[in-house]
């Protein structure tokens, strides 16, 4: 998601690969070891096969969500991909985590709590500012974003109780934000042999 989203607003074309995970096409295959998404080709032939590697790339042509201290960003970002999507997916997929000896309410307590400690960090810069690092999106942002929408939709009304007016706000906001409802549309799985779905309208690099 965060991936598209860079390469949409920075303006890149490329063919779009709507991949089912369960039943994984040999070209994807093929170029990725790691045989995960988003993985993106391009007409060199280098791969790149992180989501925040490709957003990074993709900015490298529009760099208006570079705006803010690069350090800052990142870090904070690692933050995110590390310790809250660690809490995140232990909240959200309990039953691949839960030992059987565990008991699933104290797990569930644990991961939902350490969660919000970094979703409290955000609250308190947004209490501050519209957006993470100032008045302007960054690429901060929108790394985030999708995370922080999927705790959200584990227990929306468990979230809405929690007193981060100010991330729900900046929540919302992406949530109809033009670029997002772009990338969401709905495509029909990629098989071999289909034909090229044009992301934007033309073939500069090539994405699966």
């Amino acid at each position: 998601m965060r991936a598209r989203m860079a390469l949409y607003h920075a303006g890149i074309a490329c063919e779009l690969r709507e991949i089912v995970l369960k039943d994984k096409p040999a070209a994807m295959l093929e170029i990725s070891a790691k045989a995960t998404v988003p993985v993106l080709q391009l007409t060199d032939g280098r791969v790149i096969d992180e989501s925040l590697d490709i957003m990074v790339w993709a900015l490298q042509a529009d760099d208006a969500w570079m705006h803010a201290d690069r350090h800052a960003m990142l870090d904070l970002i690692n933050g995110n991909d590390v310790d809250f999507k660690m809490h995140l997916d232990r909240y959200k997929y309990p039953q691949r985590f839960v030992d059987s000896g565990d008991a699933e309410d104290v797990h569930d307590a644990h991961h939902f709590h350490a969660a919000c400690e970094f979703l409290t960090q955000l609250e308190e810069k947004l209490k501050k500012t519209t957006y993470l690092f100032g008045d302007r999106p960054c690429i901060a942002d929108v790394a985030i974003f999708p995370f922080v929408r999927q705790f959200a939709a584990v227990d929306r009304s468990r979230f809405e109780l929690l007193s981060f007016d100010h991330l729900n706000r900046w929540l919302n906001r992406w949530l109809v934000d033009t670029t997002f409802q772009q990338i969401m549309l709905k495509r029909t799985p990629w098989r071999s042999g289909d034909g090229s779905i044009s992301f934007l309208h033309n073939d500069e690099v090539l994405g699966i």
